[in-house]
């Protein structure tokens, strides 16, 4: 009977905060969708000089940074080394080499050059098919997600899309975000290892896939399952290892006369989270204005998934938007694609999180 009380009584003060609790919600997200509509889109170089970028939005240009990759693919499937290719190239388009960051991860170029253009384009939409097939599950397994599944699914294709075309697919980024949206949809906690799988070959194409890595093992530590802790800290030391080698081998090939790259570090504040969201995707043909908020929404709607997925959403994508808002020059936008595929997935649960929210500030 105590214990009874006791949570009787724990509720009562629930009960009587979170009316207070929901409100303030509210005010905070009809603030932070304020600030976005007034955030200026960021759409050029952060600085002159700056070699141009790829302008995903624009798919009847081809341009150097696609160029580029075009060409160490091609040069790898002859038969070059991919690390002196690389850098030749880097430095031909006057590219930074400094420091080894500024060189790709070798993983992409060599499947490329193992499997062409056509196979590369085959295995994108068996992804995109197993990814579909892999969130198709997950939302019918998830509290809530089955009445959202095909808005959700429709979500999940236009997100990914902008990055999913053939001239696009020479981009790191496009199939580290397949890659991720794939485990992210594979993923149980107590059931991880094709997740694991998907992970690790993004982490083998792009580092950036290394937050996602992290906080999965960080959510299965909270949850005391040490076994998938233990996995996911044997991927992240793996790729560490990896990493160093792969700057090993660039160190070989360049020098201290070489190019260096600007500072990656540029504190852009909301309009690089925004910026980069929308110009990854088809967010770009919107103004600013109308962009910038439909970028952040999709978080309350992560926010208002009550389940495991929901939670690992709004982690995620927070995560990732906070670092956009603190590292990445404007050209380097492209860097979204990591995420972008499952982000809008969220837009499909705001009407719930509204509905929840709105019902709690009034005492309901």
């Amino acid at each position: 009977m105590v214990g009874l009380r006791g949570r009787s009584a724990r509720w009562d003060r629930f009960a009587h905060w979170a009316p207070g609790a929901a409100m303030l919600v509210i005010v905070a997200t009809l603030l932070l969708l304020a600030a976005a509509v007034l955030t200026a889109r960021t759409d050029g170089p952060a600085e002159a000089g700056a070699p141009p970028t790829q302008q995903v939005a624009d798919p009847d240009k081809r341009d150097t940074d696609l160029a580029l990759y075009d060409e160490i693919a091609r040069r790898v499937g002859e038969g070059e080394d991919y690390y002196r290719v690389a850098t030749e190239e880097q430095r031909a388009r006057d590219f930074p080499v400094r420091p080894g960051l500024a060189v790709r991860l070798p993983t992409l170029a060599y499947l490329f050059a193992a499997l062409g253009t056509v196979g590369m384009a085959m295995l994108a939409v068996v992804l995109s098919l197993l990814t579909l097939g892999a969130w198709w599950l997950r939302l019918g397994e998830e509290p809530g997600g089955e009445e959202h599944r095909t808005v959700a699914l429709l979500l999940l294709a236009i997100g990914a899309g902008t990055g999913l075309k053939l001239e696009y697919l020479v981009l790191h980024e496009v199939w580290a975000g397949l890659l991720l949206a794939l485990s992210f949809g594979l993923h149980r906690p107590g059931k991880w290892g094709l997740a694991w799988l998907a992970a690790a070959a993004a982490l083998a194409i792009r580092e950036h896939a290394l937050p996602f890595v992290l906080l999965l093992g960080a959510m299965a530590a909270w949850r005391r399952d040490w076994r998938e802790t233990a996995a996911w800290g044997v991927l992240a030391l793996v790729f560490v290892i990896g990493l160093l080698m792969h700057l090993a081998e660039v160190n070989l090939v360049i020098s201290d006369a070489d190019r260096a790259s600007p500072a990656w570090l540029i504190l852009r504040g909301l309009g690089g989270w925004t910026s980069n969201v929308e110009l990854s995707t088809s967010l770009h043909l919107l103004p600013g204005w109308l962009a910038a908020p439909l970028v952040l929404l999709p978080l309350l709607g992560w926010a208002g998934w009550k389940s495991d997925a929901g939670l690992t959403g709004l982690l995620l994508f927070v995560g990732y938007g906070l670092a956009f808002m603190l590292a990445g020059r404007d050209n380097n936008f492209y860097w979204a694609l990591v995420v972008t595929p499952c982000w809008f997935i969220g837009l499909a649960f705001v009407p719930r999180a509204v509905r929840s929210l709105w019902n709690s500030a009034r005492g309901h």
